[in-house]
Order: structure tokens, then C-alpha cells, then sequence
């Protein structure tokens, strides 16, 4: 017999818990146990994704913190992530740069094996257009020296905002990356941990590709 919405959103959530609890016990070195977590959440979500259509969704307030890019994605990246799509069309300012290069930074990282990025946003036409050229060609260079390819496409109608993996996630963020708010100065707690800074007021969808259709 299917089950409501209201039922599977019971259950996503409390898959998330449980392999909320699982980070917690794998940076705790309590290894054991996080094992049995991991296994639990993953047999709950999977549960999820038989029944029926999966979406999550996360509501950030306005001055809401623990909201970095890891604390966001881990749950959804593992070591099958290798390609990553981005759709962002305001990857253009130098803070906007930098966030596209934090995200980048937290894809190299284990558990993931990215090799290919593809980036999508579109073109600074005005004074900005040298700096954003530039910025996203350093950014290009460095992720090479990590083996990493960035492939980079412009659009003067790119209008959405999300982000892909190729095991299957699919997350759209209201704001795109550019969802954090500017630090009250260089050495204010925030400006280097971007759990500590403080968020704009943004919804995020996070849904399967199992459920959607192909883009």
C-alpha cells in the first residue's frame, strides 16, 4: 500500500538523522558505530526512493548558521562522485568567485573522486568581465593540478540554480552558492569557517534523479 507524502517526508528525515549521527560518530574516530548508522540511514533512504517520489526540502533563515557547503552536501557525496554539474548565473564578483572555489575545494576532497566540473553561468559584460575571466582560468589551472577538468559555458539566459551529481542528487538552492552574508570584518568568526557565517533567508530543494526528469 503507498504512502502519503507526509509519511516519506517522515521517513527522509529520519534517514537524515541517522546519518547525521553517523558524521558525528565518524569525526569521533568511533568507527564501529558509525558503520552501523551509515548502513540504518542508507536502508531508510533507499526505502524512500523505492516508495515513491523523493524530495527534501531545507527552509534556511535569515542569520541562520551551520549551513556550509560540507554541513549542506556531505550527505549526498560519496566516492561514485565523479562528475558534478553547476548551474549559477551569477558566478561573476569576486565573493561569488571565491564561493564557487570553496565548493570546488570541498569536491576534491574524500570521500569524493570528481574528475570532471562542469560549470554553466553566465558572462559579466560589464567591468567585472576581466576579474571573473581570469578568476574562473586560475580556478581552471588549480583543480588541473588536481586532476580535475573544468569545463566552463556561458549563457545570457541562464536563469535557474542548481547543482548535480552523477550519483544521482540533484540540489537547487534559491540563491545559487551565493547564499552567505559578508562578514562584519577580516577577523570575525565566519569569515574563514563558513558554518559560523551567517546566512540570507533561501529554501533548498533536494530531490533524486530516479524521480526527475533528465536536464
Amino acid at each position: 500500500m503507498a504512502r502519503s507524502g507526509q509519511e516519506q517526508e517522515a521517513e527522509s528525515t529520519a534517514a537524515f538523522k541517522v546519518l547525521k549521527r553517523a558524521m558525528e560518530l565518524d569525526s569521533e574516530s568511533r568507527y564501529q558505530q558509525a558503520l552501523v548508522c551509515y548502513q540504518e540511514g542508507i536502508d531508510l533512504l533507499m526505502q524512500v526512493l523505492r516508495d515513491g517520489k523523493y524530495h527534501r526540502q531545507i527552509k534556511i533563515e535569515e542569520n541562520a548558521t551551520g549551513f556550509s557547503y560540507e554541513s549542506l552536501f556531505q550527505e549526498y557525496l560519496n566516492e561514485t562522485v565523479t562528475e558534478v554539474w553547476i548551474q549559477d548565473p551569477y558566478i561573476r564578483q569576486i565573493h561569488q568567485l571565491y564561493n564557487f572555489l570553496r565548493f570546488c575545494e570541498m569536491l576534491i576532497k574524500r570521500p569524493c573522486k570528481v574528475k570532471t566540473i562542469h560549470l554553466l553561468t553566465s558572462l559579466d559584460e560589464g567591468s567585472g568581465k576581466e576579474q571573473q575571466n581570469s578568476g574562473l582560468q586560475e580556478i581552471k589551472e588549480s583543480l588541473k593540478n588536481h586532476g580535475v577538468l573544468l569545463e566552463l559555458e556561458y549563457s545570457s539566459s541562464v536563469h535557474d540554480r542548481e547543482i548535480r551529481f552523477n550519483n544521482g542528487w540533484m540540489i537547487k538552492i534559491g540563491r545559487g552558492l551565493d547564499y552567505f552574508k559578508k562578514p562584519q570584518s577580516r577577523f570575525s568568526l565566519g569569515y574563514c569557517d563558513f558554518d559560523l557565517r551567517p546566512c540570507h533567508e533561501t529554501t533548498v530543494d533536494i530531490f533524486h534523479n530516479k524521480h526527475t526528469k533528465k536536464i
